[in-house]
């Protein structure tokens, strides 16, 4: 089993008194940002002079740029993975760099020779502030990249300790296995679970079942969203007691209808890609030619009509439909 570690494996006295900048205050970021501050360290924030800025500052944040972010005692790196690497970051030789993802790391972006650390929050950004608030916490994939000064772990723990990244436990990765398990469940799963989806819209709506109806089944009515939860809060196995006899006998005996689809061989391929670093270069490939392609697919799955069919569906149909009923 995979070392779990939590808060007792930590010392949150590894970092007293050393100076921390955050670099970029986006949804991770401000998170980070607020939840160290909160935890008792001297936070700074370095960014360019654009809104993000602005949002620190009356955060109650000190700014400057990110050049400045190189004199700190750790740096936490909280931008987008392929802007990393074009960073003007030249930490001191006895600091702490942590990244929030192993992507940079595991595919050789990112190459400091002072220590560095991976803490990687399962978590939305703004949920990992959340969490911090509600006392909850969250789980977190914490590794060591490098260690120069020897004292490399015992600061990443404390860095995931203070955000509150230790509270339900962290498991213990290497960047690379974080950047392939991450990459995979994005690039693997989600186009699997697509396309069952549209495939059983598909097939409903060739039984003349209203779209409507399908949509409100997988989303809107929140079933699927809180058996999952049930599934997290109390097993897999556990939660099937709550769905009727008619349910469990219907999921349990066609639970091995798919069993001649092919589906790993395809999962491994793209797995493939990604472990080779042939993903890797495709990204930096579209960054550096402007992201055509992340556009133009980004304008197709985010087309104004579908925008607007699910705005006026989520207006009449789930939690939005109670916000419009109780507006004045």
């Amino acid at each position: 089993m995979s070392n779990v570690i939590r808060e007792s494996d930590a010392d949150t006295g590894a970092i007293a008194g050393q100076r921390v900048a955050i670099v970029g205050y986006g949804n991770q970021g401000r998170s980070w940002a607020l939840n160290l501050r909160d935890s008792g360290l001297d936070v700074s924030v370095c960014v360019r002079a654009d809104p993000s800025r602005d949002a620190a500052e009356a955060d109650g944040f000190s700014t400057s740029d990110l050049a400045a972010a190189s004199d700190a005692d750790i740096v936490c790196v909280l931008v987008p993975d392929d802007v990393i690497p074009m960073l003007p970051l030249q930490p001191r030789d006895d600091a702490l760099v942590v990244v929030a993802s192993g992507f940079t790391l595991a595919f050789g972006r990112l190459d400091l020779a002072c220590d560095v650390g991976m803490v990687a929050p399962r978590m939305l950004g703004p949920e990992v502030r959340r969490c911090y608030e509600e006392g909850v916490g969250f789980i977190t994939a914490v590794g060591v990249h490098r260690d120069v000064t020897g004292t490399a772990r015992a600061r990443t723990l404390a860095v995931a300790q203070a955000i509150g990244g230790l509270r339900q436990g962290a498991l213990d990765l290497t960047p690379r296995q974080e950047a392939v398990l991450d990459l995979a469940v994005e690039q693997a799963l989600s186009p699997a679970l697509r396309l069952v989806s549209e495939s059983f819209v598909r097939v409903m709506l060739e039984e003349g079942v209203p779209i409507e109806a399908i949509v409100t089944e997988l989303v809107l009515s929140g079933e699927v969203e809180r058996t999952y939860r049930l599934v997290r809060l109390e097993g897999g196995a556990a939660q099937m007691a709550y769905h009727s006899p008619t349910s469990q006998y219907g999921q349990m005996s066609r639970a091995g209808s798919y069993d001649h689809l092919d589906v790993a061989t395809t999962m491994r391929e793209l797995v493939g890609d990604i472990t080779s670093g042939r993903f890797a270069d495709e990204w930096d490939a579209e960054r550096d030619a402007g992201y055509p392609r992340l556009d133009a697919l980004r304008a197709k799955a985010m087309a104004p009509e579908i925008l607007a069919f699910e705005a006026d569906l989520r207006a009449q149909l789930g939690e939005g439909a109670v916000a419009t009923t109780l507006q004045p």
